[in-house]
């Protein structure tokens, strides 16, 4: 019988170890289980069945410090003692999951700093989900050893080439994250054709593209987004039931759904 224990520590050395992917493992680590915990944190937070649980931060002046004020300073911290020397193992794999907790807080409120608004529980709070799922899935792809691009360190040509194209390849992939086109950008990082066209096609109506070059600049596009986006398409609603799994629903279905559930407990 195999043991547990023995079957980490193979996958440790000869999976990660071997491959120097331990410390990209650990980061992570450490998104998915602080994503994870701070969703389940902030669901349970609004939920009436769990009066127990903690609430936010808030100051003694009454300001509400969000949680990805925690990430950035954990991720200053942990990559300012790995950037300074400090950091051997294990304190360098200490620091490497306490930089991935720090993205995983940071991102679990992407919303918040992409509208510069508290969006957390509407539906452009959505957007934060989708983040996170695009970050796993980049930070995945890499530990599995897929490169978006190479990095060429021969001629001045070959190193202007290889420049041009990674400013080229982030360009694009920036344009599909504005656009709201998150897959097309994830996925293009690693496949620029992909991530060229998503740049090149319709934002979606409520995207941070759309709020600066359609709307009243350019109604006919506006127009064209939401008529090509229409928030009842079918794979909105798949995407909107995978969201409320990973994240909760929205303010206005939640207190929609805890109203109905309360009359259905008043009739029976």
């Amino acid at each position: 019988m195999i043991e547990p224990a023995s079957i980490i520590s193979d996958f440790w050395n000869d999976q990660l170890v071997e491959h120097d992917r331990q410390w990209l493992f650990l980061v992570l680590l450490g998104i998915v289980l602080s994503f994870g915990f701070i969703r389940l944190s902030t669901r349970l937070m609004r939920s009436p069945r769990v009066p127990w649980w903690p609430g936010s931060v808030v100051s003694e002046g009454g300001l509400h410090v969000h949680h990805h004020v925690f990430g950035i300073i954990l991720m200053i911290s942990a990559g300012t003692i790995s950037f300074a020397g400090f950091a051997v193992n294990p304190i360098y794999e200490f620091c490497a999951f306490l930089f991935g907790i720090g993205i995983g807080l940071t991102i679990d409120e992407f919303a918040l700093w992409l509208y510069l608004d508290d969006v957390y529980w509407s539906k452009e709070g959505r957007s934060s989900i989708d983040a996170a799922v695009v970050c796993v899935l980049l930070l995945g792809l890499v530990l599995l050893g897929t490169r978006p691009f190479e990095l060429s360190d021969g001629s001045v040509g070959a190193v202007l080439l290889s420049i041009i194209t990674v400013l080229t390849t982030v360009f694009a992939v920036s344009i599909c994250f504005m656009k709201v086109r998150f897959w097309h950008g994830a996925i293009g990082f690693f496949l620029f054709p992909l991530a060229l066209y998503g740049a090149c096609r319709l934002g979606k109506p409520a995207s941070p593209w759309a709020r600066r070059f359609y709307g009243e600049r350019n109604p006919d596009k506006q127009g064209r987004s939401e008529r090509r986006f229409p928030p009842d398409r079918r794979t909105e609603r798949v995407k909107n039931r995978l969201r409320d799994v990973l994240g909760g629903s929205p303010e206005d279905e939640y207190l929609a759904k805890m109203a109905a559930r309360s009359e259905q407990d008043k009739g029976g």
